[in-house]
């Protein structure tokens, strides 16, 4: 596919499917498939960068009762456990489990995998203009305000 004339919305949807169905298949590969829609960005984050459930959660765009769906489910189907917070006795902390720290490690793979490919095709010049611009994007969502995941 020639990017020229292609507009940004466009090579954006495109391309957003790289990484999840690289994910996808490293979570297949290790007996994970059923790892719900935006498990992967909770559970790598847990496992690849330290973050809380929290703050993976915060990060979702998404309503709060969609996260908390993706909590239960993510605790039903093992991979985060619910344990008692030392501090206090009416609050519950996420932890991963053993399954939810492998589907940690099998994100990082997924997304490793999709890099090298990305770094085969663009020079270093290239990709860092890349994430440049995506972080710019970024910004500019926020500027716009909270709005629903659905917005277009």
């Amino acid at each position: 596919m020639a990017d020229d004339g292609i507009v940004i919305p466009a090579l954006l949807r495109a391309a957003r499917g790289a990484y999840s169905k690289s994910i996808r298949r490293y979570l297949a590969a290790d007996g994970l498939e059923d790892v719900p829609v935006d498990g992967p960005w909770v559970l790598g984050g847990m496992t690849n960068h330290g973050g809380s459930a929290a703050d993976m959660l915060g990060g979702l765009d998404v309503s709060a009762a969609r996260k908390a769906q993706l909590v239960d489910t993510l605790v039903l189907r093992g991979y985060l456990q619910r344990v008692p917070d030392s501090g206090d006795p009416t609050r519950v902390e996420l932890a991963l489990t053993l399954r939810g720290a492998a589907a940690g490690r099998a994100v990082a793979r997924g997304i490793a995998a999709v890099d090298e490919l990305l770094a085969d095709r663009i020079t270093p010049a290239e990709l860092a203009g890349l994430r440049t611009g995506l972080f710019a994007l970024a910004m500019i969502k926020e500027d716009f305000g909270a709005g629903s995941a659905q917005d277009a």
